[in-house]
């Protein structure tokens, strides 16, 4: 998904997956738990959260 731009010149590029360091991240900053970031970037995630929980 993303915003696509119809020009002859325009370029894309891909900025890959959500790593876990980059979710708790963003967790912090914005005020919310782990696991709703995480359920909310799934299709983006580059983990599988209930395997890492399973794994604790």
């Amino acid at each position: 998904s993303g915003i696509y731009l119809a020009h002859p010149q325009s370029r894309y590029f891909g900025v890959g997956r959500i790593g876990a360091d980059q979710v708790r991240d963003y967790a912090e900053r914005k005020g919310m738990t782990v696991a709703e970031v995480e359920r909310w970037l799934s299709s983006q995630l580059a983990y599988d959260p209930d395997a890492d929980a399973a794994a604790q």
